[in-house]
């Protein structure tokens, strides 16, 4: 669907040499008229999953259980929603998903599907009582696909960047990217809506610059975030798993200026499903470029 002025909403996910890893799909559920929106990471076989929080004000759902040491290890989605702390409601579509296809940590003859996520404030976007809900997240579950839209869908529906300067917020939106690490694949599905502005690291160009500083003092705590998850079907241990999500914040510092303030909740998730033995490091060496690559798809996307 297309806004009024525009040709598209969104824009088709090229995919890549390598696109997503084999078994997982992202799927969408957009309200245009609201401006918001979730997308799901869904891993039906389970992966390994790892998280960093770098942002000051973060809202995020099972980040503590995906830290080392801690017994489940394994994860079927990551939810990105928008709707702030509201939209967290979106997961529990995605439990019912997951569980009526009996997916999930068995413990005895149940399965518990294990579900993660990261919000973003969107909620001055459009309509503040437009939220993603267990419907929504149930939807974005179902049409999940290896070959996703990105730029104005799903969780970068709402989304705005470059909100500290002088001059307007700029839409922001979802991207995702490949790359190659010693025959793994490895993936990054980030959104976008951050206080900084967001600067292409391969072309060395300003996408949506930031117009100085000179609002920083009105900005409110928890309205901006990047969150994201890396994907790899690379063999990974959870500690490796939570490394390659800490390097991979080395992405949002390279495109997004500044990044990690105290205003954004800068979260991202690291999903490995454990097909290929690569080594970790190869994993850690392309995540930060693909989460930066990433990032630039997807605000250019939502500015077509």
């Amino acid at each position: 669907m297309a806004r009024p002025g525009q040709e598209a909403d969104v824009t088709a996910y090229e995919e890549g040499a390598d696109g997503l890893p084999a078994g997982v799909s992202v799927g969408h559920w957009t309200d245009l008229a609201g401006r918001t929106g979730c997308s799901v990471i869904l891993v039906p076989g389970g992966a390994v999953g790892g998280v960093d929080v770098r942002g000051g004000a973060p809202g995020t759902l099972g980040t503590e259980a995906r830290r080392p040491g801690r017994a489940v290890s394994r994860v079927q989605a990551i939810l990105l929603t928008g709707g702030s702390a509201f939209g967290l409601d979106a997961a529990t579509g995605v439990m019912r998903y997951l569980d009526e296809r009996g997916l999930g940590f068995a413990i005895g003859p149940v399965s518990v599907p294990i579900v993660a996520g990261a919000v973003i404030f969107d909620l001055l976007a459009g309509d503040p009582q437009a939220r993603p809900d267990a419907e929504a997240g149930y939807a974005a579950c179902a049409a999940a696909t290896p070959h996703p839209a990105q730029g104005t869908v799903g969780a970068g529906t709402g989304a705005t960047v470059a909100k500290a300067g002088t001059s307007e917020p700029r839409p922001g939106g979802l991207g995702i990217a490949s790359a190659r690490a010693d025959g793994a694949t490895v993936a990054a599905v980030v959104v976008a809506n951050s206080v900084g502005g967001i600067w292409d690291d391969e072309l060395h160009e300003w996408i949506a610059p930031l117009d100085g500083w000179d609002r920083g003092s009105a900005l409110i705590p928890g309205a901006n975030t990047t969150i994201g998850v890396v994907v790899t079907d690379a063999e990974l241990t959870k500690e490796q798993a939570n490394r390659v999500a800490t390097v991979a914040h080395d992405g949002i510092a390279r495109a997004v200026r500044p990044a990690h303030t105290l205003y954004d909740g800068d979260t991202l998730f690291c999903l490995a499903t454990g097909t290929v033995p690569a080594p970790a490091d190869a994993v850690e060496a392309v995540a930060a470029d693909v989460v930066a690559r990433a990032i630039a798809i997807g605000v250019r996307a939502a500015q077509l």
